[in-house]
C-alpha cells in the first residue's frame, strides 16, 4: 500500500481509492486501522471530510452515524470472537483530539494483552506498538477483514 491515502481518509474513500475500507455504510465509510496490534481494529469514518464533531451533522445524520459506529462495534466484536477465545470486549470511542474529521474508534480488547494494558485506554500502549511494522495492515489481516465484512453483510442484511 501506498501511504497517499493517508493524507486524505475519507476523500479517498469516496473516490474508492482508500484500500483501508470495508464498506460504505449509511453515514460514513467502515475502515480496518493502519495498525493491528489488537487484531480486528476499525476505524469508522464520517462520509463528509469538513464534519469535524458529531454535533456539526444534522440530527438524522448524526444518529445514522452512530447507529453505524453501534453496526461496525458489533461486526468487530463477532469477527473477533469467532477468531479468537481469547477476545474480551469492544471499546468505542469518538475522540477527535489528532485527527480534524469526525471518526470512531472500534478496538477488539483481548485477554493476553499485557496485565497493565488490558484494563486501560488503548492509547496508553507504547509508541512503538503503533509504528511496529508487524503490526502493519497487510496481507496477513485479510482473515480478521473478511470476518468483519461477513458480520457486516448479516448485520445489514
Amino acid at each position: 500500500m501506498t501511504d497517499d491515502w493517508r493524507n486524505d481518509r475519507i476523500g479517498s474513500a469516496l473516490r474508492g481509492e482508500n484500500p483501508a475500507v470495508l464498506r460504505k455504510l449509511e453515514a460514513g465509510f467502515a475502515v480496518i486501522g493502519d495498525v493491528q496490534f489488537l487484531p480486528g481494529y476499525s476505524v469508522l469514518l464520517v462520509d463528509d471530510p469538513v464534519v469535524e464533531r458529531l454535533s456539526d451533522l444534522p440530527k438524522s445524520k448524526r444518529l445514522a452515524f452512530l447507529s453505524d459506529m453501534d453496526k461496525l462495534g458489533e461486526a468487530v466484536e463477532r469477527a473477533c470472537k469467532r477468531l479468537d477465545p481469547a477476545f474480551r470486549r469492544v471499546n468505542l470511542e469518538i475522540l477527535g483530539n489528532t485527527d480534524p474529521f469526525l471518526h470512531a474508534h472500534v478496538w477488539p480488547r483481548f485477554d493476553w494483552e499485557p496485565t497493565d494494558l488490558v484494563g486501560r485506554p488503548v492509547w496508553l500502549y507504547p509508541r512503538e506498538r503503533w509504528s511496529d511494522q508487524q503490526h502493519a495492515l497487510g496481507p496477513q489481516h485479510d482473515a480478521v477483514r473478511k470476518a468483519i465484512n461477513e458480520e457486516l453483510d448479516g448485520l445489514l442484511a
